[in-house]
């Protein structure tokens, strides 16, 4: 929702948050403040936070601040693209180890220019992480800096993106970036209301992840999924709809994913 609608009039936080909840959203993804929190409680809205994993001391003074606002599933990112993974794993231990000391769910996310961008390092974290703790890694899974980096096709998305399904189903929380092979955001909309092919083949896949998770223990009985549409690095070019109009076409959309992969579970396919 970063300058919407405009750089010069962008929108103050209450109408933003006013906006997700009229939009049909159930909770706000932020780095949450009090206001944050308040308008959040007000509108009935839930709160999903997230922070650096760079330095767990401090991660874990900020583990506590956004607990006391009422997040408690946190997304971290963690560490550089250059740290060695037997100390990327230790971090991310301790991060968990933290979180659950002061009751907050820290999941470690897939993400370009961390310890996670590619598939390799993931697993070899998640292999070290278990290896520590003998419990699996909780991930934020964002598929689409994994998707890019493979250079992947529709037709394989699921084929490669869907061979972790013990540590997917063991996730709370999910980024559902539309991406193609190419791109790490592709757009939702062509900007007259129209859902675009790449999107269309995006959602195929989002599908059988849904299936994917609902095939699992699916743990405390809530998974968080965020149609993440970013503004920042690059990942929106000028031309398409604004973010935020397309993260509201893709809301129904991926509700009617979820609805076709519950009624998918319940005939056993």
């Amino acid at each position: 929702m970063a300058n919407y609608p405009g750089a010069k009039n962008d929108w103050p936080l209450e109408c933003k948050i006013k906006a997700v909840k009229a939009a049909g959203f159930d909770g706000l993804a932020t780095i949450p403040d009090e206001k944050a929190r308040l308008l959040c409680r007000e509108l009935g809205l839930e709160l999903m936070g997230g922070l650096d994993g760079s330095n767990v001391a401090r991660a874990k003074k900020e583990m506590i601040r956004q607990r006391d606002l009422g997040a408690i599933y946190l997304n971290v990112q963690l560490l550089d693209h250059n740290t060695p993974l037997p100390k990327a794993a230790r971090t991310a231990v301790q991060l968990v180890k933290a979180g659950d000391a002061v009751g907050v769910k820290v999941h470690i996310e897939t993400h370009r220019d961390t310890s996670t961008e590619t598939p390799e390092k993931y697993e070899e974290i998640a292999r070290l992480y278990k290896k520590e703790t003998g419990r699996l890694m909780p991930t934020t899974w964002d598929h689409s800096h994994l998707a890019v980096v493979k250079h992947l096709v529709p037709a394989n998305y699921a084929e490669r993106l869907l061979v972790w399904p013990a540590l997917i189903q063991h996730s709370n929380i999910f980024h559902l970036r539309p991406f193609n092979g190419q791109h790490c955001q592709v757009p939702v909309t062509n900007g007259q209301g129209k859902l675009t092919p790449e999107f269309v083949d995006y959602l195929a896949f989002v599908e059988e992840l849904f299936v994917c998770w609902l095939n699992g223990p699916q743990p405390q009985g809530v998974l968080w999924v965020c149609p993440e549409m970013g503004c920042s690095h690059g990942y929106y070019l000028s031309g398409q709809p604004h973010p935020w109009v397309d993260a509201q076409a893709a809301r129904p959309e991926y509700e009617k994913a979820w609805h076709r992969a519950l009624k998918r579970r319940a005939k056993g396919k």
